[in-house]
């Protein structure tokens, strides 16, 4: 058995200080929001996706993989949102199978209405307290690893 390659002390203040930074900042922004507008993390998650899909709808499937989250949470998540009128499910004209999921006009404009609040409070407890440089650096990073994780998928 191989020994462990151990984190030195730089590598690991910065480990931990990334993942407490993510937790804090995650409650921060999802405490914003609640208070803002009302929406959970994951109200607002869907609600973004299809603002920017085109026709303002994707497949259940396509959603569920943009979330990173399983097709029956986002099947959940969809039938709650749905109660409230956000969003309408449809049956997928290219596969009866599958099921497209519709912002309705009144989720288009609650997103409208929160997307300057959550904006704000991302900038207030993120961007606006990096240089351009760290934003930089901080973009390099996280492509940087996103591309690792992605190539695990496809092994």
């Amino acid at each position: 058995m191989t020994e462990p390659r151990w984190l030195d002390e730089s590598q690991a203040r910065s480990w931990r200080a990334y993942r407490r930074m993510r937790a804090l900042l995650d409650l921060q922004l999802g405490r914003d929001l609640a208070h803002d507008s009302g929406f959970s993390e994951a109200d607002y998650d869907v609600l973004s996706n299809l603002s920017e899909a085109e026709g303002r709808q994707l497949r259940l499937s396509e959603l569920a993989a943009l979330m990173l989250w399983s097709k029956s949470r986002v099947s959940h998540q969809v039938t709650r949102m749905e109660q409230r009128g956000l969003v309408t499910r449809r049956e997928c004209e290219s596969d009866a199978r599958g099921a497209d999921v519709v912002l309705t006009d009144a989720g288009w404009e609650a997103i409208r209405l929160a997307a300057p609040g959550h904006v704000e409070s991302v900038r207030e407890h993120f961007i606006d307290l990096l240089s351009e440089d760290q934003i930089k650096v901080l973009g390099d990073i996280s492509e940087t690893v996103v591309e690792h994780l992605r190539s695990l998928d496809n092994a």
